[in-house]
């Protein structure tokens, strides 16, 4: 799920295949409308598909001369992006 407030954008819940196409939907959207600042540590649980979701993100925010920020990342996630030897690619801030 995802929410977007005024200074970050919420994301909560499991990030995995299940639902990764609504979350890269969202992040679209709200990417339009804000700064794309996402806040990761509502996430529950993730598998490979988080990584699409956020590039995904980042070709969305490019697209639209904006940069994805991630905040507070999950160990989870840099660990995953480490193995797929992707990790250089994550937006931290």
């Amino acid at each position: 799920m995802i929410r977007a407030l005024a200074d970050r954008v919420e994301v909560s819940g499991p990030m995995t295949m299940a639902g990764a196409a609504a979350l890269l939907a969202e992040g679209e959207a709200v990417i339009l409308a804000n700064q794309p600042v996402f806040d990761l540590s509502g996430v529950t649980e993730m598998d490979s598909s988080c990584l699409a979701v956020i590039f995904g993100w980042m070709r969305a925010a490019r697209n639209a001369g904006k940069t994805v920020q991630l905040l507070n990342t999950p160990r989870n996630l840099l660990s995953l992006a480490e193995v797929y030897g992707v990790s250089d690619l994550l937006p931290q801030h």
